[in-house]
């Protein structure tokens, strides 16, 4: 880790993934393996370009915990407070990076860009698709077309704001999309940023730091044919703090998640409405046991919040002691993810 860097530069924040796995002999599994600095030397940047590394962390996404993306989160706040950074770049595992993006963009406090990236093929490929990507990420970071647009996801020649975005693909290259508003910009080859006019952001929610307390406990609990509530009873049972409802169609489930949607409202446990559908809003409008029936039962619209970023809006305002009441507020407010200015 370099830090002393006097300039204008960007922060390189590793955190693990694809893009620095490798094959392990032993047991035939790949595994995150290489630190910043060797996926920094692989990139090919710009010379004139300063990049600082900071090593967070070495893990798959698939691994971490909420107090990890918050650790991340921590690790973004410390590098931004160095008044010569220009922005940050954070390479990630890309199973959960909209999850950790998005969280990023719900505590960003700052004009400078925050840029997620990743890879789909390891460092130890014969054509990896990370030192590509860095060089992109790095560029849209260094970009002053990218200030005020909090947190982006750069991948595979397109740019996409947090809010929305979503891996569409287990194995393509481009294996981010957003279904309802599509990228908000493009990288080329050559490393010029195209990046539309920023969006009208939100107020940040209060920062919530790594604290020694466990995370509290939330849940996704999945809709579908010959479902009932069993399941969401018995994350009731073990705790859960919350819940995200990933239902069906505009938001409906059936009348057996209805009834213990009910009694985890009366419990204080609040109940987001998502939907398995890749792009609109979640709509009460169906009885018996559909999302009207959720909406009486005191659940509340994810608007157009898909599972994973219900989750992480959920969990950070359950760690932050939200009332239920303002938690659907935010919920009201958030929903809409494509301010206009």
């Amino acid at each position: 880790m370099d830090t002393n860097v006097t300039t204008p530069h960007v922060v390189l924040l590793a955190t693990g993934g694809t893009i620095v796995s490798r094959n392990t002999p032993e047991s035939g599994a790949t595994l995150a393996a290489d630190g910043g600095s060797d996926l920094l030397a692989s990139a090919g940047l710009d010379p004139e370009l300063a990049v600082r590394v900071v090593d967070v962390m070495r893990t798959g996404s698939y691994a971490l915990s909420f107090a990890d993306m918050l650790e991340i989160c921590s690790s973004i706040r410390e590098a931004l407070a160095d008044e010569n950074a220009v922005g940050a770049v954070v390479t990630h595992g890309t199973d959960t990076m909209e999850e950790s993006a998005y969280l990023a963009d719900l505590l960003h406090n700052d004009e400078r860009p925050v840029v997620f990236t990743g890879a789909q093929r390891p460092a130890d490929h014969p054509d990896p698709d990370g030192p590509e990507n860095l060089k992109q990420a790095v560029a849209v970071a260094a970009s002053a077309g990218a200030r005020n647009q909090g947190a982006l996801i750069v991948f595979n020649g397109r740019i996409f704001r947090a809010a929305g975005v979503r891996k569409i693909h287990t194995s393509d290259l481009q294996a981010f999309g957003d279904p309802d508003a599509g990228p908000a910009g493009r990288v080329s080859p050559a490393g010029e940023v195209e990046l539309g006019t920023a969006t009208r952001r939100l107020a940040p929610l209060p920062w919530a730091g790594p604290a020694a307390s466990p995370a509290p406990r939330v849940d996704v609990i999945a809709c579908h044919p010959g479902a009932d509530g069993s399941l969401l009873a018995a994350a009731l049972e073990a705790g859960s703090r919350g819940v995200v409802l990933q239902a069906t169609g505009n938001g409906n489930a059936n009348r057996g998640f209805v009834a213990v949607v009910g009694q985890a409202v009366a419990a204080g446990v609040p109940v987001i409405v998502s939907t398995r559908v890749q792009a609109g809003p979640v709509m009460a409008v169906y009885g018996g046991g559909g999302g009207k029936d959720l909406e009486a039962a005191g659940a509340i619209s994810a608007g157009m919040l898909k599972p994973s970023q219900a989750l992480a809006l959920l969990q950070l305002l359950i760690r932050l002691g939200t009332p239920v009441t303002r938690i659907a507020e935010v919920f009201a407010e958030r929903g809409n993810l494509h301010q206009t200015n």
